[in-house]
Parts: C-alpha cells; sequence; structure tokens
C-alpha cells in the first residue's frame, strides 16, 4: 500500500514544476509588455479617443453614448476598470440596458492581453478581434430588438455593487498591483495544472471527456483540448490560453482544434466571475449566463461547419498558424 502511494505521488509530481514554469512563462512573456503598452495608452489618453469612436456605436444596441467610454475602457484594461468607469457616470439604465452592455463587456475586454494569447496559440488577431466585437455587437443588437419588440425588463436597474475607486493613482501603486496581479496567476497556474494532473491520474478527465463529448463534438473541440477548454470557460481565456498553448507546443492538440478551442472561449470565459460582476450592477442573470451559452454554441457550431469544410492550406493562410515550440 505505502509502495503503491509513493508510485502514486511520483506520478503527480514528477516534471509538475517544470510543466507549470513553463505555463506561466508562457503567459508572462505575452501579459508584461502587454500591461506596460496598456498603461502607456492610456496615460496618452487612448482610452478616452476609443470612446469617441465606439460612442456612435452605442445606438445600435440601444444605448446612451456615454457607454461607449465605459466599453472602451473595458476592451483595453479589464472588467474592474469599466464596472468603476461604469459606476462613475452614474447613468440610470434600465434592466434591459444593462444586460445589453454586460453582454458588450463579458463578450469584449481585456483585448491586448487576450488577442495576443490567443495569437500565441496560433489564432490569427482578424479572427479574434472579429469573434469578440463582432460576437458582443451582433447579441447586444439582438437583444436590445428583442427587449424593444416585447417591452421586455424595461424597469430602472438596482446597482447593489459599487466599485471603490483608488485614491493613490501613482505608478508606484500600480506596480504593485501589476506583481500581486502576476503572483496571483502563478498560484492560480500551479493550482490548475496540480488538479489536472489529478484528475488524470484518477481516471476523472476521461469521464469527463465521455459525458461531454456529444456537444464537443458538435463544436469540433477534440477530446485531448475538452479539460483545457473547460479551464478557460471557468477560470478565463489567459489560464485557459495559456493550457492550450502548452499543450499545442506539445503537438497534443491539432491547430484546427485550437482554433475551435480558442474562437469558444473568445465567447464563453469566465462565466463565473465575470458573471457575477455584472449581476453586482443589475444586469439579467438569464440573459448574461444562458443567453450567453446558447449564443456562443450557435455561432461556434456554425464556425466549425464552415471551418471543417475548408481546406488544411487555406485555413492555415486566413484564420491559424502552428504554435511555436
Amino acid at each position: 500500500m505505502q509502495i503503491h502511494i509513493k508510485r502514486w505521488t511520483k506520478q503527480l509530481f514528477h516534471g509538475l514544476f517544470r510543466e507549470i514554469f513553463d505555463v506561466t512563462w508562457t503567459l508572462y512573456k505575452i501579459m508584461v509588455p502587454m500591461i506596460i503598452v496598456i498603461k502607456v495608452v492610456e496615460e496618452l489618453g487612448g482610452i478616452e479617443l476609443l470612446s469617441l469612436w465606439l460612442g456612435p456605436v452605442m445606438s445600435i444596441v440601444g444605448l446612451p453614448s456615454e457607454m461607449g467610454l465605459v466599453w472602451a475602457t473595458t476592451l483595453v484594461t479589464n472588467m474592474y476598470a469599466g464596472l468603476v468607469v461604469f459606476m462613475s457616470l452614474d447613468t440610470e439604465l434600465t434592466v434591459a440596458q444593462v444586460s445589453v452592455l454586460s453582454i458588450l463587456l463579458l463578450l469584449a475586454h481585456s483585448l491586448p492581453v487576450e488577442v495576443a494569447v490567443a495569437k500565441r496559440a496560433g489564432v490569427g488577431i482578424v479572427a479574434t478581434l472579429t469573434i469578440r466585437l463582432g460576437g458582443g455587437l451582433l447579441m447586444g443588437w439582438l437583444l436590445h430588438q428583442y427587449y424593444h419588440h416585447f417591452g421586455v425588463l424595461n424597469t430602472p436597474t438596482e446597482v447593489v455593487w459599487r466599485p471603490e475607486s483608488k485614491v493613490d493613482a501613482s505608478y508606484l501603486v500600480w506596480a504593485i498591483e501589476q506583481v500581486k496581479s502576476l503572483v496571483m496567476i502563478f498560484v492560480v497556474i500551479a493550482v490548475l495544472m496540480t488538479f489536472l494532473r489529478l484528475l488524470k491520474l484518477l481516471g476523472i478527465e476521461k469521464l469527463m471527456g465521455i459525458v461531454l463529448r456529444p456537444i464537443l463534438s458538435v463544436l469540433g473541440i477534440s477530446r485531448e483540448a475538452t479539460n483545457l477548454t473547460i479551464v478557460g470557460i471557468t477560470l478565463g481565456m489567459s489560464f485557459g490560453g495559456g493550457l492550450l498553448i502548452n499543450e499545442a507546443k506539445r503537438g497534443h492538440i491539432t491547430p484546427r482544434d485550437i482554433f475551435i478551442a480558442m474562437m469558444l472561449l473568445n465567447l464563453m470565459h469566465s462565466m463565473i466571475e465575470d458573471t457575477l460582476l455584472v449581476l453586482l450592477i443589475g444586469a439579467n442573470f438569464t440573459t448574461v449566463f444562458w443567453g450567453r451559452i446558447v449564443f456562443s454554441i450557435v455561432v461556434i457550431a456554425i464556425l466549425a461547419f464552415v471551418v471543417k469544410r475548408m481546406d488544411e492550406t487555406r485555413c492555415q493562410k486566413y484564420l491559424y498558424s502552428k504554435v511555436e515550440t
């Protein structure tokens, strides 16, 4: 029994730290330069300029033009920063409008970092931006038409949470916060990869693949990418993308499978944390959770149908490329 436990423990931890380091280092090489670039763009007024461009677009989804600043901030930085801007505007919206705005924020945020992660996984920048910006606007427009036509959720929203804005905006405080975030990423990845290794040893990974296989097969996602896709869906694009990059480097997952998995993660990621955030500002749960799931599955099913019928040469030219080892 003791020998069996030692053998099992050795299998669990053998090469694990090296694997954790490889995944984290891959993400750090993407994220650190982008964090600096984002800060420079923010300081130079790039977010305000982007908000001017997005202002007129807001009318397409039934939102006031000032919501363009909220989406612009979220696109360049993250969900939290966008929500802080939203609360500072103190604009009265209906539940329907907040739900539409939330879909824009959920489907398209943190683009500099997450587009870079997708690019490293072999997915083209144009494809990523198209699915996220286009997907967000399409779903937002469909929801606006539905809410407007049927008069659904037209009551004033009730904000449950108001994020605190930090008074100290010094570069030192900003740098410390970024270091804390990077350390937390290392911790989360270490836990994730240990958990995934444990699932594999216990055979649960195979069971999950069997249960999810029917849905994933429709979307064109292979069994090898199943658990990693689940990680991205539940915890976030960067985590799921980082793990997919690692597996792609080993040659365990084909470029076509990576592309479909990353496209799904572009629309449906961080379903727990991000959903809770927008619920706190008054979004409708059915819309931002179940609606997002249905929309994502339908869109990716159509995309997978098209990609499956394209030859590999054309796919590698326009959609994806092999991951560099």
